[in-house]
């Protein structure tokens, strides 16, 4: 290997390294592509469950606009983005509507449907899964 190739070589790979630590200080919140991109999967997303029969009669007296909103500023928040969600906490929100297992797993499938129209990378995914998984003691009746 020659003076330049080994010089080019350790530059593409100083390059690699600093591209991926410039990916690494972006939150989360960032890499998934901002509010426009967010609000997008959520729209998305309402369309799934829509014509989902597993659950869609949960959301039968759901506005989508308030459902879209609010889910955008949750996730916006949760990944570190600029929004404040203001609806209620978890717990409360779906308090006494006997949510099973069952629900919440079909919601999170129609959530990875949403994710993966829009191409979201396999890190990413996880990590918005990771948010809303987390959120299963809160929504899921025992």
């Amino acid at each position: 290997m020659t003076l330049i190739s080994r010089c080019t070589a350790a530059g593409l790979l100083a390059l690699c390294i600093s591209c991926g630590a410039a990916a690494a200080d972006k939150t989360l919140y960032e890499r998934l592509g901002g509010k426009p991109a967010l609000t997008a999967v959520v729209n998305e997303l309402w369309a799934v469950v829509s014509a989902d029969k597993r659950i869609n009669a949960l959301f039968a007296n759901t506005k989508p606009e308030v459902f879209g909103g609010q889910l955008v500023d949750f996730l916006c928040q949760a990944s570190s983005g600029p929004c404040k969600y203001q609806g209620k906490d978890m717990k409360s929100a779906h308090a006494g509507m006997k949510l099973t297992e069952a629900d919440f797993n079909a919601l999170a499938e129609d959530t990875v449907k949403a994710l993966d129209k829009f191409k979201v990378p396999a890190g990413e995914k996880d990590e918005v899964m990771g948010l809303l998984g987390s959120l299963k003691g809160d929504v899921v009746d025992r």
